[in-house]
């Protein structure tokens, strides 16, 4: 089967090459005074992954991170200088998705409310960057790893959306046999529901987890999202092996509106939850 996707996005706009300078920036420049990954992240207010992400290329410094981290690194003007070219970049960067894929994007990043049911893998949202590298190479028909490394990187930069403010709404149901399942190696699976804890116990994101012994299920027909965008009525998404809808009919958005309220109430709260992902890393 052959997937119905562009390799690569229709325009090329040189953003990643910027993101990837500026990233290799902030290296020297934390390097310059001696302060770690994790000091720097501790005192920009954000994680050490997110630090290393930067540094390498596959996230974008926001705005704000680099007006602090001039100061915190002593670059005299340097980052902040930069930080009107990040804007215009960000805003290029929505349209380096693929085709069959942009409409999905633009409505994700401008979403007021994000929900989401999965019974395959974690939802590219909530992925780290081993576990998203992880699924590309499994992919069939194999995949060159110039490709894979691209679907990674935009994957990654579309977790941006949790850094905004106001960030969305967002709710996610997990299907119990998908967390069970270590794709790439138990410790890439192992950071992959740590991971899952974290963003677990944002004040904007309820994650709820579906046991495989439930005898009820409102949504045998398959995963899909529900999005909000901003001044805009809900919409749904599936894609199916690589082959995606955007549903914006109402009285169809309806439907999984319905199916999705009632899952949830089939599935554990998200504080049994999180106690429950707690239990599989043995920490409870």
């Amino acid at each position: 089967m052959t997937e119905e996707r562009p390799e690569r996005p229709a325009e090329v706009d040189g953003t990643a090459h910027l993101f990837s300078a500026l990233g290799k920036q902030i290296k020297v420049l934390r390097e310059n005074v001696s302060m770690s990954q994790r000091e720097l992240g501790v005192a920009a207010h954000c994680g050490e992954d997110l630090i290393s992400a930067m540094e390498r290329g596959v996230r974008t410094p926001q705005p704000d991170f680099l007006v602090r981290a001039d100061e915190l690194l002593a670059a005299g003007g340097v980052l902040k200088a930069a930080v009107e070219d990040v804007r215009e970049a960000q805003t290029k960067a929505r349209t380096r998705h693929p085709d069959w894929f942009r409409d999905f994007a633009k409505a994700e990043a401008e979403a007021v409310a994000l929900h989401e049911y999965s019974n395959q893998a974690v939802p590219g949202l909530l992925q780290t960057e081993e576990y998203a590298r992880a699924l590309f190479t499994q992919r069939r028909p194999l995949l060159d790893e110039a490709t894979i490394e691209k679907r990674v990187t935009d994957r990654l930069a579309r977790q941006q959306i949790f850094e905004r403010w106001p960030a969305p709404t967002s709710s996610y149901v997990l299907e119990e046999a998908m967390l069970q399942r270590p794709l790439g190696g138990r410790t890439v699976h192992a950071h992959q529901l740590r991971k899952l804890l974290r963003i677990g116990r944002m004040r904007t994101v309820e994650l709820q987890v579906m046991p495989t012994d439930r005898e009820e299920h409102s949504a045998m027909d398959g995963a899909f999202t529900l999005l909000t965008p901003k001044g805009r009525q809900q919409v749904a998404y599936m894609e199916i092996y690589g082959h995606p809808r955007l549903i914006t009919d109402p009285e169809v958005v309806h439907v999984f509106t319905e199916r999705y309220g009632i899952i949830r109430a089939q599935a554990l709260t998200p504080r049994e939850s999180l106690a429950f992902i707690e239990k599989m890393l043995g920490e409870r």
